[in-house]
């Protein structure tokens, strides 16, 4: 009788439905700033297109190429926590694990800065 319980078991497990262990990147929406008003910040005959970014826990994805644009960490008090210069053809990049709570991410291209709300 055990082993007709325990095939019975075994052929209900495999009907299960399996879950996906890891999440998905979610993207991110960044809105934009203009660093530099007098700086060719006016208007612009072709709209600037906002980088392509994900993120799942610690890890940034590039969806869009951000080679030599600077990223930026910003806390709630408006301090730069974290700093760094994309790499060329990066795909993604590990942001410091020490780093937990709200913060917003900046990416600076040019005159342009694209900003984000993350938390970690």
């Amino acid at each position: 009788m055990t082993k007709q319980k325990f095939f019975f078991l075994l052929a209900m497990v495999t009907m299960l439905p399996l879950q996906r262990v890891c999440a998905d990147p979610a993207p991110l929406n960044f809105q934009l700033s203009i660093i530099d008003h007098t700086n060719g910040g006016g208007r612009h005959r072709t709209p600037v297109l906002s980088p392509s970014v994900s993120i799942e826990e610690y890890t940034l994805y590039f969806d869009t190429p951000c080679d030599g644009c600077e990223l930026r960490i910003v806390d709630e008090d408006g301090d730069i926590v974290y700093s760094t210069t994309i790499p060329s053809s990066c795909s993604s990049l590990d942001l410091p694990s020490t780093l937990s709570g709200d913060f917003e991410l900046q990416i600076i291209q040019g005159n342009f800065c694209f900003y984000a709300e993350i938390q970690l």
